[in-house]
């Protein structure tokens, strides 16, 4: 089932995500759930808070990306398979040279800003049959895993950006929050007048 996914501006977006159980209510259909409603707006990540659940749950399909022809072949096909679901996930370390890179977020639409973040981040989590990985990454898919994981630590691409940048973009957001925006996709926003 496509969810709606939640606008910037709710409160929801904000909360650090608690940690879940194996016995989490229709987890896997969550995911299944989860999984349909990136595809059909087009994303490479989605995090459980944007679809208004503050629990730490997150999910990530780079293959997107491998058609990027500026990137090494290595790189390509790994990112053509990287898909996973990475429940409970800790960073436990970021490193490499900081690189920026023009970011979206299906929270907030038709925003794009460059954001500096290290190229390399080793992370812990279980995935959907509570299996414990360990797994260093780097390049795009590290990016996108940084991106999501600060979804369900309630951080915003938007946070990361110079406060000039986010001087100019303020009145844009505040009209993704009053659902002043035409997505492709279905969305919910916080400060939409009632019909």
């Amino acid at each position: 089932m496509i969810l709606p996914i939640i606008a910037y501006g709710d409160p929801v977006l904000r909360k650090v995500g608690v940690e879940i159980t194996p016995d989490y209510p229709n987890l896997k259909e969550l995911i299944e759930n989860m999984k349909e409603t990136m595809y059909n707006a087009q994303g490479v990540g989605l995090a459980a808070p944007q679809i208004g659940k503050a629990i730490r749950l997150f999910i990530v399909d780079t293959s997107p990306f491998s058609a990027d022809e500026d990137l090494d072949e290595s790189e390509r096909t790994f990112l053509e398979n990287f898909k996973r679901v990475f429940i409970n996930a800790k960073i436990l370390k970021e490193e490499g040279n900081e690189w920026a890179f023009n970011e979206g977020c299906l929270s907030i639409p038709n925003i794009r800003e460059d954001v500096v973040r290290e190229s390399e981040v080793t992370i812990e989590y279980v995935d959907e049959n509570f299996k414990k990985h360990t797994e260093t990454l780097n390049g795009l898919a590290a990016r996108v895993v940084q991106h999501e994981y600060d979804h369900i630590e309630g951080i915003l691409f938007t946070d990361k950006i110079s406060s000039l940048k986010k001087r100019l973009i303020k009145k844009k957001l505040e009209n993704i929050s009053k659902g002043k925006v035409n997505p492709d996709y279905r969305m919910k926003f916080p400060l939409q007048k009632r019909k």
